[in-house]
C-alpha cells in the first residue's frame, strides 16, 4: 500500500450490491473494511478480494453498537477512509404487509437497521473520516414513491434520505450522497416478490459505476440514481 491509497468501508458487503461494489474497488486499488451479518460469507468475499488489495473482514450487525464501534476501530487502524457505504438494510417481513396489518415491533427494527444505523456507522468513524470523504447511504425509489405494502421499508428510506440531506447541510466538507441503485436481481428482492421470476431485473453490478462516479468524481452532495451516472463514471 502507498500513502495514495484510498480506503472504503462496505457494510453489507457479503452478496448483492455491497459485493459487487467491493469487488469493483479491489481492482482499482481500493483498501477495503467489509461487513456483514453472516461470518462465513463475508470470509469467503474476504479471501477472494485478498489477492488484490488489503481486506478487513468484520462480521456483525450495524444494528448493534458494539459491532460499530469495532468499525471504527478498524477505520482508525487503516489510517483513516475516504469513503463510507452504507448499503447494510433489510425488507422486513416477506410478503409485506400493508401498513394496517404491519407488526410495530417489526417495524420499529427495520427502522432501526436501515436508517438508525447508517447514522450510528457514521458517527462511529466520524474522526477516521478524511477531508473531502465520501458518504453514500443506499437508499431506494420506495423511499420517495407510495407503493402499497411497502410502507415499512419506504418509510424507513424516507427517513434515511432526509437524515442523508440534513446531514449534508450540517457537514460541507464532505460530500454526502443518497444514491437510489435501481431494481436489481438480489435476494433482498426475491424476498419482497416471493414466488416471482425477477430473472428480468438488472444484476447489481448494472448500479456499481454509478457509484464509482460518485466516489471517485466531484459530484455535490444529493440525491442520485446510479444508473442515470454510468455516463459519468470513470
Amino acid at each position: 500500500m502507498n500513502d495514495k491509497t484510498r480506503t472504503a468501508l462496505i457494510t453489507g458487503a457479503s452478496r448483492g450490491l455491497g459485493r459487487a461494489l467491493a469487488e469493483a474497488l479491489a481492482a482499482r486499488g481500493w483498501q477495503l473494511i467489509i461487513d456483514a451479518r453472516g461470518k462465513d460469507d463475508l470470509q469467503l468475499v474476504a479471501e477472494e478480494l485478498s489477492p488484490h488489495t488489503r481486506v478487513t473482514a468484520l462480521a456483525g450487525d450495524v444494528a448493534d453498537a458494539a459491532h460499530r464501534r469495532a468499525l471504527g476501530v478498524a477505520a482508525r487502524a487503516a489510517g483513516g477512509l475516504d469513503a463510507v457505504i452504507n448499503n447494510a438494510g433489510i425488507l422486513g417481513p416477506s410478503p409485506q404487509p400493508e401498513l394496517l396489518n404491519y407488526p410495530l415491533d417489526t417495524l420499529a427494527e427495520v427502522l432501526r437497521t436501515n436508517t438508525i444505523a447508517p447514522l450510528g456507522v457514521i458517527q462511529a468513524v466520524r474522526y477516521a473520516l478524511k477531508p473531502d470523504a465520501r458518504i453514500l447511504n443506499i437508499t431506494s425509489d420506495a423511499g420517495v414513491e407510495a407503493y402499497p405494502g411497502w410502507g415499512g421499508y419506504g418509510a424507513s428510506k424516507a427517513a434515511l434520505e432526509q437524515l442523508t440531506a440534513i446531514l449534508a447541510e450540517e457537514n460541507d466538507s464532505w460530500r454526502i450522497y443518497a444514491v437510489d441503485p435501481g431494481d436489481m436481481r438480489t435476494q433482498m428482492q426475491q424476498d419482497a416478490f416471493p414466488g416471482e421470476d425477477i430473472s428480468d431485473r438488472p444484476l447489481p453490478q448494472s448500479s456499481v459505476p454509478g457509484l464509482l462516479a460518485l466516489l471517485e468524481g466531484d459530484f455535490p452532495s444529493g440525491r442520485y440514481q446510479a444508473r442515470e451516472l454510468v455516463s459519468a463514471a470513470v
